[in-house]
């Protein structure tokens, strides 16, 4: 016998001013780029004009603004896949239908410098959000046209730049601070670009509800020579967080997403 009581989660917000992340449909555009912290959104309102404040709510600041044309939403996940996962499922409820994750990550191979940007291909799923979602053999992978693209890009604009683009897979940890030396020089054997913490949540969610994903990331240190977020490398990452916003809005244009 069936409990009509019980709460489907898959029908929930649907049509509605979603819980967490407090947008309603017809708020946003068919894009959204997702950096992780919220005082980032506005770093990629400095690109936009018509900028619009439409909610902040927990770590999820959405503001939106037209790019050449075309209307941008950027909303922040948080750290991590689970606020990662929220954010995708309520965005995705309200109307988008392709996500760009414009966030900071650390290399794991030689050459990687603080600044330079960072393609992924794909994801080791190496969190627990996913596991509630799909079989532990389920790629996390990005859609290939915005991964492409998002590379182009990244390579047009770097010519002529001190900055480097890297294009691999990467991987999504849970715990940042129980990543142990034998874990970073397993990752490298594995030939690991580099690790973050929300893009396994990103591909495994987007790919679950139909809807269109990728990354493009700023080193923000290197984990296997030892080059470090906290030694001065700061001002390097802020330009590589503003060149990966510039890269996302140009491939949201080209691709019309």
């Amino acid at each position: 016998m069936t409990d009509s009581t019980v709460v489907s989660k898959d029908t929930v917000g649907l049509g509605e001013r979603q819980y967490h992340i407090g947008i309603a449909p017809g708020e946003v555009s068919t894009v959204a780029l997702l950096p992780g912290d919220p005082f980032r959104v506005p770093m990629i309102a400095e690109f936009l004009s018509d900028v619009k404040t439409i909610a902040h709510q927990r770590e999820h600041l959405t503001m939106t603004g037209t790019y050449k044309g075309k209307l941008i939403t950027a909303t922040s996940t948080g750290m991590g896949c689970p606020s990662t996962a929220i954010a995708v499922e309520e965005l995705v409820r309200v109307g988008v239908t392709s996500l760009i994750r414009v966030g900071s990550s650390a290399g794991l191979q030689p050459g990687v410098k603080p600044g330079d940007l960072l393609i992924s291909e794909g994801t080791l799923r190496n969190d627990g959000t996913t596991a509630a979602y799909a079989h532990p053999g389920y790629p996390a992978v990005p859609d290939l046209g915005i991964a492409m693209t998002l590379a182009e890009v990244a390579r047009e604009l770097a010519v002529g730049t001190d900055s480097a683009v890297h294009s691999g897979l990467n991987v999504s940890d849970d715990a940042f601070y129980a990543e142990t030396p034998e874990w970073i020089r397993e990752l490298n054997g594995l030939g690991i670009l580099n690790v973050e913490m929300e893009s396994s949540a990103l591909y495994v969610v987007s790919r679950l509800r139909g809807v269109r994903a990728g990354m493009i990331c700023a080193a923000s240190s290197n984990l296997y020579d030892g080059t470090s977020l906290y030694s001065g490398v700061k001002e390097s990452l802020k330009a590589g967080w503003m060149k990966s916003i510039e890269v996302a809005l140009e491939t949201a244009v080209r691709l019309d997403l």
